[in-house]
Order: structure tokens, then sequence, then C-alpha cells
């Protein structure tokens, strides 16, 4: 059982607009969502990779990979939350979990959000974060991701921008300094997760990089 720490962090409207996710503040505010800003990265290896497979293999690979990742990132959640129902989980996502699940037991507590809300109007982005907890005694963003193999860190750099926006975002609203990141990657085959973990000037590194994502898209929309 988790300890719970958790923040009011208020529900925010959302919505796709021309392809992108858009998040309405409490102040009327419509603020594009993190993913959408770092998905510029992998735009153009994204349009490649599609047109050497094809369409329709393309379109049936992302349907799986978006139901795994979603039903993986649901049983995270509750488990986090101490409403993990056993009985609920598929086998096909059972061992992806039990590695992640493992990580978590071993590593996190004092949990502050799970599936939060935030924006920033400093950033003038929104998103919804996986978790908020101490990951070996230090306040984290704690992201998950699922894979059909291990990945570099070189190809996940999108992740840790991801993060830093989460952080500041988390303070903005709450006053609390985020000063870790980590990504959990849930891997097919695999007993044990990738865990990459970044500190805080790494994570004022990649924050920087993402306000200069986030003028490129506003150029973009122009």
């Amino acid at each position: 059982m988790f300890n719970h720490l958790l923040e009011d962090l208020q529900k925010l409207p959302r919505r796709n607009v021309e392809g992108k996710r858009v998040y309405e503040t409490p102040d009327g505010l419509h603020y594009p969502s993190v993913t959408t800003i770092t998905s510029q990265l992998s735009k153009d290896a994204i349009v490649a990779w599609r047109k050497r497979v094809g369409e329709e293999t393309a379109n049936k690979i992302t349907r799986q990979a978006t139901s795994r990742g979603t039903s993986v990132h649901k049983l995270c959640e509750d488990y986090c939350l101490n409403e993990l129902d056993e009985k609920k989980i598929m086998p096909t996502n059972l061992e992806m979990f039990r590695a992640l699940k493992g990580c978590l037991d071993e590593h996190v507590d004092n949990i502050r959000s799970v599936e939060g809300f935030l924006y920033s109007n400093y950033l003038r982005t929104a998103g919804q974060v996986d978790l908020i907890a101490e990951y070996d005694g230090k306040l984290s963003i704690i992201d998950f991701k699922t894979s059909k193999k291990k990945k570099p860190e070189s190809w996940i750099q999108g992740y840790f921008l991801q993060a830093s926006a989460y952080a500041f975002m988390f303070e903005e609203r709450t006053n609390i300094r985020v000063p870790q990141l980590v990504v959990m990657i849930g891997v097919d085959g695999e007993s044990e997760p990738q865990v990459f973990i970044k500190n805080a000037k790494e994570r004022n590194e990649y924050l920087l990089q993402f306000i200069e994502l986030r003028t490129q898209f506003d150029n973009i929309s122009l």
C-alpha cells in the first residue's frame, strides 16, 4: 500500500482541434498539450516510417501500441491508488505490468498525484501527468511508457522534455519543487523495465529545450 499525500489538482476539459489535443484552463484559456508540443521532435521520423511500412500496417501497429499503452497505464494508475483489482488484468499485459510493479514497489512512495491535470500560464501548455511521487526518497515526475523492444536513450529525448514541463507546471500550481525526472519503460519479454533518471540540473536543461519547442509551435501555427 502506497502512502498518499495527494494535491488538489482541478480536472481540465480537453478536446482535439485539427488533430491536436487542447486543454481549457479554469480561466478559460486554451493551451496545447505537452505531448502535442513534444511530438514535433518525431514528426518527420513518423511520416517516414509510415511511408516505409505502408498506411495499413502503420495503422495496425499504432492501434496495438496505443491499446497496450492505455491498458498498462490504467493498471499502474489503479495500483498507485491502492485500487488494483488483479482479476481484471489481461494476460497479455500481465508480464509488462509486473515488471513496472516491481520497480514501483522497490523505489516509490509518498504519492502526490496520479494522472493529475496540470497547466502553466508561463509555458502556455497543459497535460496529464502519470505520477508524481518520491522515487528513492526524492520527489519526481514519473512517466510510464511501453515498448516492444528496449530503447536507447537517444531515442527518448522527448520523454524527458515532457517530464520537465510537468515538473515546472506542478511547481507553478503548488509551489512544490520537483527536482527529479524518472522514465519507466515496460518492454515486451523483459522482467524489469528500463529506467532513466535525470537530476535537477538536467531537468532544467530539458525545460529550456521544451520552451524552444513551444516557441516553434507558435511559429508553425501562425
